[in-house]
């Protein structure tokens, strides 16, 4: 059998090994910022017109140079070729069920919603600042949880100097709200 016939892996092209299983449960809207939503969109926009063009242009030259079975920029051009269209599957799925939330538009709401800027005071007297924020937008590093994370779900409805309970393994963590703000979110690369 010709070598144009067989698969050149095992995994079928449904699968989205690699992408991150959604923590969204089913039926619930994809909320994220205008920033995230827009960072999301170039991304899709620089793998689909850039990136994927160049690769598909390196295949089709290591393909006419003759074997592929030892051929270098042909083996590993596909497979990032399959990298690139997985990823490009998963953000147009993303994008196409996201529902954008601007929190700007919130500024005199003073209980914490989505897109909120909350900062809380911890049981030590440390304060913390954290920004509800999409799933696809969350780094727990730089202050943005995602809005079904187990902190900000605890945060959800709270006002300033509300006293939350948050479950954490080690037992219940208080914490005090002490401020609320809906102003637009950075992310400072």
């Amino acid at each position: 059998m010709s070598k144009a016939f067989t698969k050149e892996t095992d995994e079928s092209p449904d699968e989205e090994e690699g992408q991150p299983v959604s923590p969204l449960p089913p039926g619930v809207k994809n909320y994220i910022t205008p920033i995230g939503y827009q960072r999301m969109k170039d991304e899709l926009d620089q793998l689909w017109k850039v990136e994927r063009p160049v690769l598909v242009q390196t295949i089709t030259w290591a393909a006419s140079n003759g074997d592929r079975s030892e051929n270098g920029d042909y083996i590993y051009g596909k497979k990032r070729l399959r990298e690139i269209d997985r990823r490009i599957r998963f953000l147009s799925k993303r994008l196409e069920n996201a529902a954008v939330v601007d929190p700007v538009q919130r500024e005199s709401c003073d209980q914490v919603f989505f897109g909120a800027t909350v900062t809380v005071c911890r049981q030590d007297g440390a304060e913390h600042i954290y920004s509800i924020v999409g799933v696809d937008e969350a780094d727990a590093g730089r202050g943005l949880i995602s809005w079904v994370s187990p902190l900000a779900r605890a945060l959800l409805k709270t006002r300033a100097d509300d006293v939350v309970m948050l479950h954490i393994p080690g037992g219940i963590e208080e914490l005090v709200v002490v401020g609320v703000a809906y102003r637009a979110i950075r992310f400072d690369d």
